[in-house]
């Protein structure tokens, strides 16, 4: 599976955010790792300089791509509370 920077994928195919054209990511090899906390099974991978997300129960689903300053903006965002739904 590929992926391009920004931009959801599913099995179907490449799915493009944007109009600028970014570099695809051969996920098939990647090194998905998993939380042993929390609720449901998020699993990353760390990929050519970027990080990949995806939903460990279907690991044949969407990927997320992020650039490092997008992840650490996700993951500031996360630890404060931004994407609570209570």
């Amino acid at each position: 599976m590929t992926a391009d920077i920004g931009t959801s994928v599913d099995g179907s195919g490449i799915g493009t955010l944007g109009a600028a054209r970014k570099p695809q990511l051969d996920l098939t090899e990647a090194d998905w790792l998993s939380s042993s906390q929390g609720v449901g099974d998020v699993q990353i991978a760390f990929v050519e300089g970027y990080i990949a997300m995806r939903d460990g129960r279907q690991p044949e689903g969407p990927v997320l791509v992020f650039t490092p300053a997008e992840w650490r903006a996700f993951v500031l965002g996360a630890r404060d509370g931004e994407f609570d739904l209570t």
